[in-house]
């Protein structure tokens, strides 16, 4: 097991509690009332006129719904040990979550299913998904890039954009969710160089630079692939965790595909069979 998650420059704690408060668009008294606290205790919170315990300290990072990373940070700002640890995903206690993913994983063949990290790195894909990449990608592409990522899979002219019928439609919706996680979510020099790295690929319009924050993401994404006289239509749902008490459990994602038409489902189960 790995020790608590490395932490960036910490910034005061009445600071970062503010900077989550305005994220979730919640007014100090709404806060307030959230948490069963008296506004004029959290204003004092808010302007380190108040120390927070670390009961208050949980509560309130409770009450926004912020990220297990992240309260090991408030827990520092605020003068106390972090709580949640981050356990790399192939340690022995992790043995029944990796069971818990190769089961989601397995359940979902023959329709592709991957598991990422926060930063997109693609951890573990079922057969399905091996299929996918194994028609549409040069398998020496796959090979350079370990482990490989799918925001570049799909901004990269080497990856799988040139195969992507919809790649506007597929870009837009992958960045409107990685500019709101670079501006709303931890501070993460990582997210913010993918996200850089992502914007200085060829071919990404000038407006994609602009983050659409109050847009909400859309519920499901669609992907069209076609090589040559091959085409695939799947739609998709990104899932994660539900009740983690681990950093790396709660920042997975879980992508599952499922056929948008009956040629793509015919093709699937017909791959599956040979």
């Amino acid at each position: 097991m790995s020790p608590p998650a490395s932490v960036s420059t910490v910034q005061p704690f009445g600071a970062l509690l503010r900077q989550w408060r305005t994220a979730r668009k919640l007014s100090q008294l709404a806060l307030a009332l959230e948490a069963d606290i008296s506004a004029r205790h959290l204003s004092f919170l808010e302007t380190g006129r108040a120390q927070p315990s670390r009961a208050m300290v949980l509560l309130l990072a409770t009450s926004l719904d912020v990220p297990l990373r992240e309260r090991n940070r408030w827990l520092l700002a605020a003068g106390y040990a972090p709580l949640y640890r981050e356990t790399v995903l192939t340690a022995p206690e992790m043995r029944p979550a990796q069971q818990a993913l190769e089961f989601v994983l397995q359940q979902q063949e023959p329709y592709p299913a991957l598991v990422m990290d926060r930063q997109w790195n693609l951890l573990r894909s079922n057969q399905g998904a091996d299929r996918v990449f194994r028609l549409f990608l040069d398998p020496a592409y796959l090979q350079a890039a370990r482990p490989p990522n799918i925001m570049r899979l799909t901004f990269d002219p080497h990856g799988l954009r040139p195969c992507m019928v919809n790649w506007d439609e597929v870009a837009g919706h992958m960045l409107h969710r990685l500019h709101r996680e670079a501006v709303l979510g931890i501070p993460d020099e990582d997210t913010t160089h993918l996200l850089d790295t992502v914007l200085a690929f060829p071919g990404v319009p000038s407006r994609a630079h602009i983050p659409a924050l109050a847009t909400a993401l859309a519920p499901l994404a669609f992907l069209e692939l076609r090589k040559d006289d091959l085409t695939v239509k799947f739609f998709s749902i990104l899932a994660t965790l539900g009740t983690p008490q681990d950093i790396t459990l709660q920042e997975l994602r879980i992508e599952c595909f499922f056929p948008g038409d009956a040629t793509t489902e015919a093709l699937m189960r017909r791959l599956a069979e040979t």
